[in-house]
């Protein structure tokens, strides 16, 4: 769902030492930014009570614990294209006792083998930029929700259009990965192409401008030595230099992440 580009050589050693990193920041479970609280902020003035969800993109699986617990969905359905993070999740949700409410299904990237008209809530929380062509993800979950249903997400956005910066470039080098990044002015055009009304954006971009600083701060300074015990001080040193290149384009505009909600009509 991503383009690959200067990949090290240990792909899954790496992939454990990212996950073992942004859950160090993060929270345990967590793979995108702001924990429970900016979940909650995603969700302010949306009602999920007694709601069908389906999550795009649900990684080690707490978003949909708080989806079920804190915020009144009665079901969750993830799914995403890694098995081995399905694996930790289902493991987790039995723990949790969670495992008849929330369910897991390792999909390919495409239209999902799931019915039409089937949730209430078309939720994603930073997974959208990993997929290439948007308006096809818009098209399936507007098929997915059942009439007057929502889509309610975040996504890392970008500043502008045309060519990528140098410096997001090497913003990519670092991670690994090349995200398939949509402007503002994109994504509402996509989704009223698929069919949504209601559209509404927050920018974000402050917020996490100001996260992205002290992790920074905190990955540079006090949690070095953790992280280094934790994952190797030659992967400790690819991170920090990956954060020192994340603030930096937060702090250029190249790189925006945005709430979004949209309304199927009925």
């Amino acid at each position: 769902m991503a383009v690959k580009i200067d990949q090290p050589s240990e792909v899954g050693e790496y992939d454990e030492a990212m996950q073992a990193l942004l859950q160090l920041l993060w929270g345990d479970g967590f793979l995108s930014p702001g924990g429970a609280a900016e979940v909650a902020c995603l969700l302010e003035g949306s009602d999920l009570s007694g709601c069908a969800v389906l999550d795009l993109g649900c990684g080690l699986g707490a978003v949909d614990e708080l989806l079920v617990t804190q915020h009144g969905a009665r079901s969750v359905v993830g799914v995403d294209v890694d098995p081995g993070l399905l694996q930790t999740m289902t493991q987790r949700l039995r723990r949790a006792g969670l495992a008849e409410r929330i369910t897991t299904q390792c999909v390919r990237p495409g239209p999902l083998p799931l019915g039409a008209g089937t949730f209430d809530v078309v939720f994603s929380k930073d997974a959208i930029v990993q997929i290439p062509d948007k308006a096809a993800v818009f098209e399936d979950a507007y098929r997915l929700l059942r009439p007057g249903g929502w889509l309610i997400a975040s996504d890392w956005l970008r500043g502008g259009s045309g060519p990528y910066s140098a410096e997001m470039l090497e913003y990519f080098r670092l991670e690994g990965i090349a995200y398939n990044m949509a402007s503002l002015p994109e994504t509402v055009a996509a989704l009223a192409q698929a069919g949504f009304v209601d559209i509404k954006a927050q920018d974000r971009a402050g917020w996490y401008r100001d996260l992205a600083r002290r992790e920074f701060a905190a990955l540079a300074g006090e949690l070095r030595s953790l992280v280094s015990a934790r994952i190797g001080a030659a992967r400790t040193e690819h991170f920090v230099n990956n954060w020192r290149q994340l603030v930096l384009v937060l702090e250029r505009g190249d790189l925006r992440p945005t709430h979004l909600k949209a309304r199927k009509p009925g």
